[in-house]
């Protein structure tokens, strides 16, 4: 019969992995390959935060979600505040993406904080960009999506 690791051999174990970690990471960190040239490269070239057609994306899947998962005719009808909020936070390996906050006026009246992200790659097949948002106060599905407080929609 084998023996069962003690508690204090499980910490050692830990405390000597958590040690080697952020070595590990730094030397990966160290090899970074920007996205823009790999084999199949991104090109970093995605619409701003303030730009019509995003914004326009947002308004559009948001009404589809509220009506689809919800029965709500709720829609975005404007926004103000519009302020880019990080450019690549994670690094030159990641897809490019901007996180982006706004100020946004629903059809009963309210105003609602919104973050959204524009990321390449996302649209149709993966041929363009793409949104992914969260309006404050109304993520519904918060288990599933982008928690509290819309806290996973931003970087």
């Amino acid at each position: 019969m084998r023996p069962y690791p003690t508690l204090a051999a499980l910490c050692l174990g830990l405390a000597f992995v958590g040690a080697i970690e952020p070595a590990l990471a730094r030397s990966a960190r160290e090899e970074i390959e920007p996205a823009e040239e790999r084999t199949f490269p991104f090109d970093a070239n995605i619409p701003g935060c303030q730009d019509p057609g995003v914004l326009e994306k947002v308004a559009t899947q948001f009404a589809e979600k509220e009506a689809k998962f919800w029965n709500s005719s709720l829609t975005i009808v404007s926004y103000d505040r519009i302020e880019r909020t990080a450019w690549r936070p994670w690094g030159l390996d990641y897809y490019p993406r901007r996180f982006c906050t706004a100020t946004a006026t629903t059809s009963d009246g309210v105003r609602r904080k919104v973050d959204y992200s524009v990321r390449e790659s996302l649209g149709i097949i993966g041929s363009t960009w793409g949104v992914e948002f969260c309006v404050h106060g109304l993520d519904r599905n918060l288990a599933y999506a982008y928690a509290t407080a819309c806290r996973m929609a931003r970087p």
